[in-house]
């Protein structure tokens, strides 16, 4: 059985949710006109206005700072670490590529979600691919199917993937049980549930960028003290991505195959554009202005901070402590700890 599920997974992930993802985010990327590169200059604008409260939803802000904390997370760190691990340091570029591309669809999704938002029964927004699915294309069916395996994925499986994250890095620093771990944090996720939609928002929208400010800067710091390292670390970067390096012994399109597909998959996984679960949260919004693409242009603000300012973040730091290599004997969320304690002992645990 677990063979079965490694072939399944092999198939799906490694290429056919690949193709389709990078195929929808070129087809949006047309259709909207680069409305990512348009709209480029307008993000400061944008996050200026999200913060304009609106009667009967969350503001903007609060939406994308709730749709972060679900981007940002393992994907960012362990995420960063893998596909550093198995693609090279060219994975990097690829990574932003995929985000460029990914902003597309972020604003396609989010932007149908306020399209089609209702009201529920308290008087709150509710939105997302299960209601376009049913009210645009008319198939309520869709909309049930999607909302049964977004349950699923989301209630189960990518919760223990952030959960296992955290009790393996905890156990590897303070050999902290990773039971406990799990019980603590089951606690919290509680708590913070039952404080309702819009007290989770208030919750995300101090704790999240903090949360980001923090890494950051633990970055920067890092790469201010190793700056000499930093021209052969972005060099590394460029010069994996397109297999320069390897021409020279005949495994260039194997190494440039390797960057793409794990720069891909990891940008795919953190950012989560496409994936169905952030136009939920984008649908709970009342935007300002109130316009359904407001929205649209705010999330795929989301989407650069996730991956070209955090997921970046988390880059500099492997890439540094392993001098633009990657022969590291861990993995995951144990080697940015083991990156982080080699830039810079008293900052990594």
């Amino acid at each position: 059985m677990p063979d079965f599920f490694s072939f399944i997974n092999s198939v799906l992930w490694g290429s056919v949710m690949i193709y389709l993802l990078f195929g929808a985010g070129c087809w949006f990327t047309f259709r909207t006109g680069f409305v990512q590169f348009r709209y480029i200059r307008q993000f400061g604008k944008s996050l200026k206005n999200s913060i304009h409260p609106q009667p009967g939803g969350l503001t903007s802000f609060q939406s994308l700072c709730t749709s972060l904390a679900a981007r940002v997370g393992s994907g960012n760190l362990a995420g960063v670490a893998l596909a550093i691990t198995a693609g090279g340091p060219g994975a990097v570029f690829w990574m932003w590529v995929a985000a460029f591309i990914g902003m597309a669809t972020s604003f396609a999704e989010c932007s149908l979600a306020q399209l089609y938002k209702e009201r529920d029964v308290n008087g709150q927004f509710r939105g997302g691919p299960a209601w376009y699915m049913a009210r645009g294309l008319g198939m309520r069916w869709m909309g049930v199917l999607f909302a049964v395996f977004l349950l699923i994925a989301y209630g189960i499986i990518f919760s223990g993937v952030q959960a296992n994250a955290v009790a393996r890095a905890l156990s590897f620093s303070f050999d902290f049980p990773p039971l406990v771990t799990g019980i603590i944090l089951a606690v919290f996720a509680l708590l913070a549930i039952t404080r309702g939609l819009h007290g989770v928002a208030r919750l995300m929208q101090g704790f999240v960028p903090l949360m980001a400010i923090i890494w950051v800067l633990t970055s920067l710091v890092i790469c201010v003290m190793n700056i000499g390292q930093l021209p052969h670390v972005i060099w590394s970067i460029f010069e994996s991505a397109f297999g320069w390096q390897e021409a020279a012994g005949g495994a260039a399109g194997y190494t440039l195959s390797q960057a793409i597909t794990n720069g891909f998959q990891r940008s795919m996984f953190s950012n989560e554009a496409g994936m169905g679960s952030t136009p939920n949260a984008a649908a709970a919004a009342a935007s300002w202005p109130p316009h359904p693409a407001a929205q649209g242009i705010v999330q795929m603000i989301g989407i650069f901070i996730d991956t070209l300012v955090i997921c970046t973040a988390s880059a500099m730091l492997i890439l540094l402590a392993g001098n633009g290599t990657t022969y590291m004997p861990l993995e995951g969320i144990q080697l940015i700890q083991k990156a982080m304690r080699g830039a810079n002992g008293f900052l990594g645990c």
